[in-house]
């Protein structure tokens, strides 16, 4: 089977991205080798295992973290850097799902989400350009009165008024495309540089005591009382494991990998825009559309295009990302054609059936979170506190999130991929038919 963690990459590199390139990066921290006692092993050092590590060592538990590669490697430092309101899943649909009251506790811990990520940043100092701001723009006029309609609802059931809803006109004065018919502005939400986030993240874990390796991987788990983790050159012995690789933990946690998929997104910086910035965003949020294939933009710090778009779902990212991601980018703006790109990467990250993230207990004193379908930057962040809350003992955050039903795919670990290419691929030709 291909490794997702050298089918992409150099081993123990950042991706050739515009983040990577705009932020310095400690040295790499050294590999574990031989054995070494902690109270909690955290495997994988993104949003999740860097909050998870930080809040157990501020509680003064001894937290030994494992890393494949470095700090942030993932899709935690590659992403669109969108700090989202609630769920992955719109709130009616979830009081559908779910009923009222486990819908009502999800929305608050997305409130919390939110709160954690401006907290986090404020406390220590993390500099990783946080804005607020993100829009949901549409292509039809009955998508936007649905988005129109759930910050409705939004304001009347949950007292969230935090979300300008915006007409045809108000839509293109805001983000000049041909192809958008207005949407909603939710002031409450944000937006970040995410590798400039996680290695901040890291940081305040060593600082609080953590103990962080990097290019370390885990190969096998042992579960029981004292569960051990077994890495290519040493082991851990814990009282606790929480599993935080989310998409990368395939051949580690097969129960994970039946409900969790991984799979690829990809994003461009263009060069500089200058004065044609404002032919982009006439204000410094961020934008997600209705694609079932997302686009997503903002404008980076120094006046570059951030877009991303398009998705691949097999292990190998194709060999002109460049060229994948400009063919959405040229639809939502083609006055850019003439405009060249700088930086093309892709990334991998993880998904659920259901679009919402898959806490549990996956065996005797072993935690994980993960599966959290483009929600990350607060999910994240908020999942590694709530685990590090279970292990002292405080579990009502995390099993309000493990009490949410997450199917295994169809198939299994072996069918999934070519079913979930198949149903992809609908949804997509449904995107470029305008369906």
């Amino acid at each position: 089977m291909t490794d997702l963690l050298t089918a992409n990459d150099r081993p123990g590199a950042y991706p050739e991205s515009w983040y990577a390139a705009t932020v310095e990066a400690p040295p790499p921290r050294p590999a574990l080798s031989g054995e070494t006692r902690a109270d909690v092993c955290v495997v994988g050092a993104g949003y999740t295992g860097l909050s998870a590590a930080l809040h157990l060592a501020e509680r003064g538990f001894d937290v030994v973290v494992l890393e494949a590669s470095r700090a942030g490697f993932g899709a935690s430092g590659r992403n669109g850097g969108q700090l989202g309101s609630g769920q992955r899943v719109g709130q009616r649909e979830l009081e559908a799902r779910l009923g009222q009251a486990h819908a009502g506790r999800l929305w608050r811990l997305g409130e919390e989400a939110k709160a954690l990520v401006r907290d986090l940043v404020a406390r220590h100092g993390i500099d990783c350009a946080l804005r607020p701001g993100v829009a949901h723009l549409c292509y039809t006029d009955a998508e936007r009165a649905e988005i129109h309609a759930e910050a409705a609802h939004l304001a009347e059931r949950y007292g969230y008024e935090e979300i300008e809803t915006l007409d045809r006109a108000a839509g293109h004065a805001l983000c000049p495309s041909p192809a958008y018919r207005g949407g909603a502005l939710d002031h409450g939400a944000g937006h970040l540089h995410p590798l400039a986030f996680a290695l901040g993240l890291a940081r305040a874990a060593e600082g609080a005591g953590a103990r962080l390796f990097e290019r370390t991987r885990a190969v096998e788990l042992i579960e029981g009382p004292a569960p051990e983790v077994r890495t290519e050159a040493g082991r851990v012995r814990a009282d606790h494991v929480i599993l935080a690789g989310n998409g990368y933990l395939e051949g580690l946690a097969p129960r994970i990998a039946e409900r969790v998929m991984p799979i690829n997104n990809f994003v461009a910086a263009t060069e500089p825009l200058g004065a044609r910035a404002a032919e982009v965003l006439t204000r410094d949020v961020a934008v997600a559309d209705t694609k079932f294939v997302v686009n997503y933009f903002r404008l980076s710090g120094d006046g570059r295009l951030l877009f991303g778009g398009g998705e691949t779902y097999g292990y190998r990212f194709p060999a002109d990302i460049a060229g994948l991601v400009r063919r959405p980018m040229l639809k939502v703006f083609p006055h850019l054609e003439d405009v060249a790109i700088d930086y093309a990467w892709g990334g991998t990250l993880a998904i659920t059936l259901r679009r919402l993230p898959y806490l549990a207990r996956v065996g005797l004193r072993v935690l994980s979170a993960s599966g959290y379908s483009g929600h990350g930057v607060g999910l994240a962040t908020l999942s590694g506190r709530l685990m590090a809350e279970a292990v002292a003992g405080e579990t009502e955050g995390f099993d309000t999130m493990a009490a949410v039903p997450t199917p295994a795919f169809p198939g299994g670990p072996r069918l999934r991929t070519p079913l979930l290419v198949l149903a992809m691929s609908w949804y997509a030709l449904r995107d470029r038919l305008g369906l």
